[in-house]
């Protein structure tokens, strides 16, 4: 048998050109000094270049004018000179004679003042001549490179210079740039003659790409020196900033003791000393809201703890006079009544509190065992069948999940239940309760729907602050202290879990409590039970479709 294996090739990050995108798009968002030297290098690189372009084109437009005045000038000279010497000279008909001075005149004229050796002379009258010379074309100057409206221009005035720019041959299947200048020339005796110089500028294209190059390379070392003093005057302004940034982070965080470096007199000592000032006046009201929230929890704590015992002795004494109060008038059996109902009521309370400063103390710790959720919320609902018939109200449980035994506190679960269903059967107007218990690969949830008059969302924001009631004109009926909302919420985040509410005026209201199938578990980000029902156009003859269902191997409890 053979065994392949595979290997996985790690390509740096900087070869990996599809993300380079996201990374500079994560670096703009997130680094104040990579935004800033990127607009001040993409800022000086457009200032750079629209100076460079228009630099470049200044000079060429100069050296372009300059060499295109020096050789009209130059032409100018040669041709007056070839005129003069034409003017002056006597031919009498004499064709030789012509044909010599035409020589002369080129070679020791039109050459040698007119610097350039490419000469081209042709006859505008196209009339056979005994008389007039031929014309010739010297120095690599030809005919065919002549345009056809230069010569029209040049024929047709007589004594008016023309000039047009041109590619001459360089020899290697090139061309560089160049001039030809065009004007007339009378011969004595033989009529006018069309005259042109050419003239190479190799020399000024050269001193252009110099200078172009040479602005290039200084806007290049410009741009490099311009990124690096940003980028030096960029960290020392940063840098402070980023330190106060992480400072502010670490003291949000919760350690106070963090601090800002202080140096110097400028600006940025004057924000650290202000930040360290800040810093100092919170840790130290922190620290006394602390102490203060310490005294609180232990004399609560004291308080509770010191009223067990006469409490006791007082419920001692309220159960006997209670039991014996059919033998009393009538108005001593009520007050017996009230005595021995608001006894519980406080001796509930007490408990209540200590359990409250507990949790204020972080000293509450869980006893875990696995418990099926569905069969704990079958308990509970068997627990409190009495109080539901006493008000009327028909528990109903669906429980299409939960089964399996999870990690719980189910003493404290119990009593989130218990509080929940308590709750809705006193707010349900003895209307049908639903309690669903389902669970997903992650968590477990149990869920009380309610019918009843429901609350505002102002009110359901609140519903878990201590003391707190929706409607405080509200007749209590089984004798509910205010924290046990609170307290279930406690219970709920110690487990790792959560307590959410849904409320409407009219529609009711669905508490779902979430845990996790093992202690320190992520939730993730869904309950296995909605916490907004989907039967918000449900009625109450709706719910007979709702029937109850009885737990596998509990049928001896139905």
């Amino acid at each position: 048998m053979t065994t392949r294996t595979g290997t996985h090739t790690v390509v740096p990050s900087w070869r990996d050109w599809r993300s380079w995108g996201r990374r500079l798009l994560s670096l703009w968002r997130r680094s104040l000094r990579f935004r800033t030297l990127a607009v001040t290098l993409t800022l000086t690189a457009l200032t750079i270049l629209v100076a460079l372009v228009w630099m470049s084109l200044a000079i060429q437009n100069d050296l372009y004018e300059s060499r295109a005045d020096q050789v009209q000038d130059a032409a100018k000279r040669a041709t007056q000179a070839a005129q003069t010497t034409f003017d002056a000279a006597v031919v009498e008909g004499d064709v030789v004679a012509l044909q010599v001075l035409m020589d002369e005149v080129r070679r020791e004229i039109l050459s040698r003042q007119a610097g350039t050796t490419m000469v081209a002379v042709f006859r505008v009258d196209d009339e056979p001549s005994s008389i007039a010379p031929q014309g010739f074309e010297g120095g690599g100057l030809t005919a065919a490179m002549i345009s056809s409206e230069l010569q029209e221009s040049v024929r047709l005035t007589g004594d008016r210079q023309w000039w047009q720019s041109i590619a001459l041959p360089d020899g290697d299947d090139g061309a560089t740039p160049g001039i030809i200048v065009g004007q007339q020339l009378l011969l004595p005796e033989a009529g006018a003659y069309e005259l042109y110089f050419a003239y190479d500028l190799a020399s000024e294209a050269q001193t252009l790409q110099f200078v172009q190059v040479t602005l290039w390379v200084v806007g290049l070392a410009l741009l490099v020196l311009i990124g690096a003093i940003s980028l030096f005057v960029l960290r020392s302004v940063t840098v402070p900033i980023a330190q106060a940034a992480e400072t502010s982070a670490k003291l949000a965080a919760g350690d106070l003791a963090v601090r800002l470096p202080v140096r110097g007199e400028d600006e940025f000592a004057t924000l650290g000393r202000s930040f360290n000032a800040m810093a100092d006046s919170i840790e130290s009201q922190i620290k006394e809201l602390a102490e203060l929230s310490l005294v609180q929890q232990r004399f609560v704590s004291d308080v509770s703890h010191e009223l067990r015992t006469p409490l006791t002795t007082i419920r001692l004494a309220a159960d006997m006079i209670n039991d014996g109060r059919e033998a009393f008038e009538p108005t001593t059996a009520r007050a017996a009544e009230l005595l021995h109902a608001q006894v519980q009521r406080f001796e509930v309370l007490l408990a209540d509190l200590l359990e409250i400063s507990r949790y204020d103390a972080g000293s509450v710790q869980l006893e875990v065992e696995a418990t099926s959720l569905a069969h704990l919320a079958e308990d509970v609902i068997e627990s409190m069948r009495q109080l539901s018939d006493q008000h009327g109200t028909d528990v109903r449980l669906v429980a299409p999940g939960g089964y399996s035994p999870v990690e719980m506190d189910p003493r404290r679960v119990r009593r989130i239940v218990r509080n929940l269903l308590g709750n809705a059967i006193e707010h349900g107007e003895g209307r049908p309760i639903v309690v669903t218990v389902d669970s997903d690969q992650r968590a477990v949830a149990l869920g009380v729907r309610d019918f009843g008059l429901g609350m505002a969302p102002a009110d359901t924001e609140r519903v878990f602050d201590r003391f707190w009631r929706a409607d405080p004109s509200r007749r209590r009926t089984i004798g509910g202290t205010g924290l046990g909302l609170s307290i279930a919420l406690g219970d709920a985040r110690l487990h790792g879990g959560t307590l959410a509410v849904w409320s409407e005026l009219g529609g009711g209201t669905n508490f779902v409590l979430t845990l996790p199938r093992r202690l320190g578990d992520s939730l993730g980000t869904s309950s296995p039970i909605d916490v907004e029902p989907r039967d918000g156009s449900l009625s109450l003859e709706d719910l007979g479709l709702t029937q109850p269902i009885l737990l596998p191997g509990r049928e001896d409890r139905a």
